[in-house]
């Protein structure tokens, strides 16, 4: 099945994102659909406004339950069946239900199944708690796992010196942890945004003003049982729509997701670069193979394919975000189906977090690169010097050091030499004569400690 998968969320990166079908597959969005008219029945069932509905036993609401819990292959296949008849998706759940109700005592209430709801009142609820689910059960455990992990890194190397680069130039000295710390802060903000982002849901009739609702039972408190039913599903209640939830929050998710995957592409950049720079060796993998040609090859794959990952799943994110909240009128049928690459956008994040966690379980620092870069580049300590210069009132100290470092190889000699000219208090001789590459990384160290709170 994998080998003939036109898409390779599905083909060659199944294992790594079959956990979504449970929620993004057409068999899920059936079960759902199949979640949001049986708490409509048990809703109705349970209110006095609707005495044609009698009050349901214990027994037939866990029936009626078990057939969401207990949803199987078969019966997707059974749904689809019934689809290909009535060539209309919710429609064929509704008949598959009064099937399974048939028979039986409840038969007597089926009628009462999809009852003044227009497809998109069971669509919306069903795509809102599909949405919520997978985000939290496997996108999110895996979000928090890449930014664990490289948390645990940068406490381990927050006091490592590194040799900075801006504009990938010798800049001033850092410390590993720290400039880890600085993704582990913003992946984190972004969760807390995801975190809060409200899954709304409507429950109003073809064009959401509750008007077959009111034609049968004018005196009911429609208002209150819509935001009952979406209230029990575990959404938020949307109250003001067209026949369709108008999917802004969608957007907002989406964005806070394309946030985190730009986050993801930054690291995964970075750390490719700290491989090439020998900042970072990779553990061999005994029989892999880095080159079909080269044999010496270790390749930073990983970071490799969470970059591509990452960029289709952005891709598909801003469509949907750009496309869910504009619709025609009262309702076009466009987010229909681009709702429906929801769990290939998701898929890619997927991939794209599998692959960074994986690449970061066969890194291992390599001290000695980071310190030899260091003591290549005592130019760095001009910042430093024309600092404490500055502050000691010797005139032009910026341009003084520019002379001497500038496009020049410097070294600890001559850099003491320079100081030790200076006219300057003992204290802060002294100081500067102390200072090395190695040394001159400020307060990195402490700063790492921020990264627990990205409020």
């Amino acid at each position: 099945m994998a080998l003939s998968a036109v898409s390779a969320v599905d083909g060659r990166y199944e294992s790594q994102t079959q956990e979504l079908a449970r929620f993004y597959s057409e068999s899920a969005l059936i079960r759902y659909r199949v979640k949001v008219e049986i708490e409509w029945l048990i809703l109705m069932a349970e209110r006095s406004e609707f005495p044609e509905v009698r009050s349901f036993t214990a027994d037939e609401v866990a029936f009626l339950r078990g057939m969401v819990d207990g949803f199987s292959a078969a019966d997707a296949e059974r749904v689809k069946e019934i689809e290909r008849t009535t060539n209309h998706d919710v429609k064929a759940v509704e008949y598959f239900l009064k099937e399974r109700l048939a028979g039986t005592e409840l038969a007597e209430v089926s009628e009462f199944l999809h009852f003044a709801c227009t497809s998109e009142d069971i669509n919306n609820l069903s795509y809102g708690q599909m949405l919520r689910d997978g985000i939290q059960e496997v996108w999110r455990p895996l979000a928090v796992k890449l930014v664990d992990s490289v948390a645990a890194l940068a406490e381990s190397t927050r006091d490592l010196a590194m040799l900075s680069r801006t504009h990938g130039q010798p800049a001033t000295p850092s410390t590993l942890g720290k400039e880890l710390a600085v993704f582990v802060y913003r992946w984190r903000r972004q969760l807390a945004q995801v975190d809060r982002v409200e899954y709304l849901g409507k429950f109003s009739g073809a064009v959401a003003t509750f008007g077959a609702h009111s034609a049968a039972y004018p005196d009911a408190p429609w208002e209150e049982i819509s935001r009952t039913l979406v209230e029990r599903l575990g959404l938020t209640w949307n109250p003001l729509t067209t026949q369709i939830e108008s999917h802004d929050y969608m957007a907002e998710l989406f964005h806070a997701l394309i946030r985190f995957n730009n986050i993801t592409l930054d690291f995964d950049r970075d750390v490719w670069t700290y491989i090439s720079q020998g900042y970072f060796k990779q553990k061999l993998v005994k029989g892999e193979v880095g080159s079909s040609v080269m044999p010496h090859k270790v390749n930073p794959i990983n970071f490799e394919n969470s970059e591509a990952n990452t960029g289709v799943s952005n891709a598909l994110l801003q469509h949907l975000a750009n496309t869910l909240p504009i619709s025609r009128l009262q309702r076009d049928l466009t987010d229909s189906s681009a709702q429906r690459t929801i769990g290939t956008a998701l898929g890619h994040a997927v991939i794209s977090l599998s692959s960074a966690v994986r690449g970061l379980q066969r890194l291992a620092v390599d001290e000695r690169a980071l310190a030899a870069d260091l003591e290549e580049n005592w130019a760095v300590l001009a910042e430093p010097i024309q600092t404490v210069m500055r502050k000691a009132g010797i005139p032009n100290p910026y341009e003084a050091l520019k002379e001497l470092t500038r496009g020049q190889e410097i070294d600890r000699d001559q850099i003491q030499a320079f100081v030790s000219g200076l006219d300057l208090p003992e204290a802060d001789r002294e100081r500067l004569l102390a200072l090395t590459p190695a040394t001159y990384t400020g307060l990195a160290s402490v700063l790492v400690r921020h990264m627990s709170d990205p409020s």
